[in-house]
């Protein structure tokens, strides 16, 4: 994992993209849309943890719409 995370800093320099600044907003990014997710399932009074992994996929790609 770690010569992965290695290829991927230095592909990111090549690209001349700063990959703590990436990294950091691909972080805030999955914040938002998980926030909103969580938002969506207390709307509907359901909670995340019963929910089916194909209702969560559900929800994660209503919060990327919404969010885009």
């Amino acid at each position: 994992m770690g010569d992965l995370l290695f290829a991927v800093v230095n592909l990111a320099r090549h690209a001349k993209v700063n990959p703590e600044t990436a990294l950091g907003r691909a972080n805030q990014k999955f914040m938002r849309r998980f926030r909103q997710v969580e938002a969506l399932a207390a709307a509907e009074q359901r909670e995340l943890a019963e929910q089916p992994l194909s209702e969560l996929e559900l929800l994660w790609q209503q919060a990327k719409r919404e969010l885009s």
